[in-house]
């Protein structure tokens, strides 16, 4: 049996809300533990109930999701969040993937994306919607970066997998490779971007046109 993964929804339109919480419900592995209408509820509710996964949108009242997501992390810095939102500009995805958003997915993607963005994030993935990443990537193409170390083809090709959201076994599976190499691979690829964490990583990845998503 699957481990539950416990749900904070946040989103200051109840009617999107509801609906949201009753797609959600159809998996027999999430349970939605909250709703908040808006970020500093969010921030209380996310405090008190102690979520695996908040979803949450950009924009809502008194606090927006970026803010609401720095206070979240720097009283739980382990706390994983995916932002769901309808706003799509670069300014937008790059503040909150600063923040430390480990998804970033939009209205209107299928459901079975936002349950692989749940599932994924739970797991310690990162899950960037391929219309965002390429916002990253345009971004980046206009801006300098400095000349990180060199990643190896292998690095490279890992990097590539983590930021399609899979786990290291999936990624032993798929290279045929032991998953202990995985991991020492994605700690390589962490220490040349001087990277924190996966998020991270694939940020400054894309953002510095190493990988395309």
């Amino acid at each position: 049996m699957s481990e539950t993964i416990r749900i904070l929804v946040v989103d200051d339109h109840p009617v999107f809300r509801d609906g949201l919480v009753t797609v959600l419900g159809t998996q027999t592995d999430f349970d939605v533990v909250g709703e908040a209408a808006g970020g500093s509820q969010a921030v209380e509710m996310a405090a008190q109930l102690t979520p695996d996964v908040v979803l949450m949108d950009l924009e809502m009242p008194e606090m927006d999701g970026v803010q609401a997501l720095t206070a979240m992390r720097s009283h739980h810095p382990g706390q994983r969040v995916i932002i769901f939102t309808a706003f799509d500009d670069e300014d937008r995805i790059v503040a909150a993937v600063a923040a430390g958003a480990q998804g970033y997915i939009l209205k209107g993607a299928p459901r079975e994306q936002v349950f692989q963005a749940v599932r994924s994030v739970h797991a310690g993935n990162t899950l960037l919607e391929p219309a965002v990443a390429s916002k990253l990537v345009r971004r980046a193409s206009g801006e300098a970066a400095a000349e990180p170390d060199s990643l190896t083809p292998r690095e490279l090709e890992v990097l590539r997998l983590v930021a399609q959201g899979l786990q290291n076994k999936e990624i032993a599976e798929r290279l045929r490779i032991a998953e202990r190499t995985v991991k020492f691979h994605v700690g390589s690829v962490m220490g040349k971007l001087s990277a924190g964490n996966r998020t991270e990583a694939v940020t400054t990845a894309v953002q510095r046109g190493l990988i395309e998503l």
